[in-house]
Order: structure tokens, then C-alpha cells, then sequence
């Protein structure tokens, strides 16, 4: 069984940076991509970004675009979400989750693409 937490959430202030972790343990993890979503109005979760199996590939949401950088380090089992320019609307419980399917970024902005799910970790900006 895999097992995915995240850490590295907390208070800032807007303006502020973060860095989140999503470590892996139990289960091959270096042939998956990699997600973070979070939850959003109207849907469970929305997506925010994801490193592709090998890190050769990534892809954020418009709304982080510029501003949050996802990394992996495999001999780690860590996938990071380097979060900067934060604004009180990007306040939000952050889940990491692993792709269903080895070597895949299809689909991976949508939620049924993951099958493994940590239990998150709280982002909260003050204005």
C-alpha cells in the first residue's frame, strides 16, 4: 500500500512563500507522475500542478502559473510545491496524489487520472 503525506503547510503572509512536501513511502513511486490539487468551489478538488514520472514534464494551473513551481526528487520518494507570491485566495487544504498509470500525464489535471491520496496539508494567507 502506498502511502503519500504532505507537510510543510502553515500561516504566511500574503506575499509570502511556502514549501510543501509530498513524501511517498510503501509502493514504486518513481514511475508515477505526481499531482497536487486542492479543494475548490462547485468540484472535490481542483487541479494546481504535476511533474511528469521523470520530471521532464510539468504543468500548472493559470492561476499558479508563474508563481508556484512543482519538483520531484525520486531518490527521495519527494515531490515539492515551491509556492511564492501567495495570496489569500490560494488559502486551501493541499493534496498530493499519484497518477493511476506508470509512465502517464495524460489527463493528470483531472482527479480520476490519481488513485493515491495523502490526507493534505493547510495553506492559510493572511492579507
Amino acid at each position: 500500500q502506498l502511502q503519500l503525506v504532505e507537510s510543510g503547510g502553515g500561516l504566511v503572509q500574503a506575499g509570502g512563500s511556502l514549501i510543501l512536501s509530498c513524501a511517498a513511502s510503501g509502493r514504486t513511486f518513481s514511475s508515477y507522475g505526481v499531482g497536487w490539487f486542492r479543494p475548490a468551489p462547485g468540484q472535490e478538488r481542483e487541479f494546481v500542478a504535476a511533474v511528469s514520472w521523470g520530471s521532464g514534464t510539468t504543468s500548472y494551473a493559470d492561476f499558479v502559473k508563474g508563481r508556484f513551481t512543482i519538483s520531484r526528487d525520486n531518490a527521495k520518494g519527494t515531490v515539492y510545491l515551491q509556492m511564492n507570491s501567495l495570496k489569500p485566495e490560494d488559502s486551501a487544504n493541499y493534496y498530493c496524489a499519484r497518477n493511476s498509470r506508470p509512465y502517464s500525464s495524460d489527463q493528470n489535471y483531472l482527479e480520476r487520472s490519481y488513485d493515491y491520496w495523502g490526507q493534505g496539508t493547510q495553506v492559510t494567507v493572511s492579507s
